[in-house]
Order: C-alpha cells, then structure tokens, then sequence
C-alpha cells in the first residue's frame, strides 16, 4: 500500500494511521481547506459575536463606562449581535456579549453606550428544590 501526505502527496513512513508528513503539511492543508469552505450563518454569527465583545473589552478597562455609540460602531460593533440579556431592578435592559454588557443611552442629544461587566449577583435566581 503507497500511502501519501494528504497535503504534499510526498509518502508517507511509519505508523499506518499517519496521513499528513509533518506538522506544517497538516497546519496547511487545514487552513487551505478551511479558507475553501463556504462561510456559513453560524460562522458570520459567531464572528460578529467575538467582534463585539472585543471591542466591548477594549473599550470597557475599569469594568464600567461610558463611550459614544459611533466610536463603537466605526470599529464594526453591531448593537443587533448579543448573546443574553440583563434587566435591573429600574427595567433597563443591558445586552451582553458573554461577559461584557452594554446599556444604549442617549446624553445631550448622542447616542452612547453605557459598558459593564458581568457580575455574579445578575445571575438569574434558580428555583428552590423541594423533595416530594
């Protein structure tokens, strides 16, 4: 059996479940492969969410504050792609990104973003088990 590299058809020597030569081959087949593969709604998605929330970071260092929503925006934050959901006990309604929420605000006429990070007492209140 002339078995080859999946990525550089050179042939392949030792064990008989090897399929790529060396590392780099495997690496490059994959991210060639990858790069050939139709983007699908999942992976926009995914990246839109992953955007967000880095800029969401980067912009939110002391773990609350406030930035000009168009300052967010030009760097391509997207207010529509969030994951959950927080509503305090005013009714505000602060979206997140995983970890990092944001609230949209309006201050002298602009409109901001009012940026926060996760805390544990927003975890929702889990039922208390009773034993029957």
């Amino acid at each position: 059996m002339n078995r080859r590299c999946q990525h550089c058809q050179e042939p392949l020597e030792g064990r008989v479940d090897k399929i790529f030569c060396d590392a780099q081959c495997r690496g490059l087949f994959h991210y060639h492969h990858k790069k050939e593969r139709k983007v699908t709604l999942f992976d926009s998605i995914d990246k839109q969410l992953k955007l967000n929330r880095r800029l969401l970071k980067h912009f939110n260092r002391s773990g609350k504050s406030t930035i000009r929503a168009t300052k967010l925006e030009e760097a391509g934050f997207n207010p529509a792609y969030f994951t959950h959901y927080w509503k305090n006990n005013r009714g505000q309604v602060y979206l997140f990104c995983y970890d990092v929420g944001f609230l949209a605000t309006m201050e002298n006429g602009r409109r901001k973003f009012l940026l926060i990070d996760w805390q544990d007492y927003m975890a929702p209140k889990r039922a208390k088990h009773h034993p029957l």
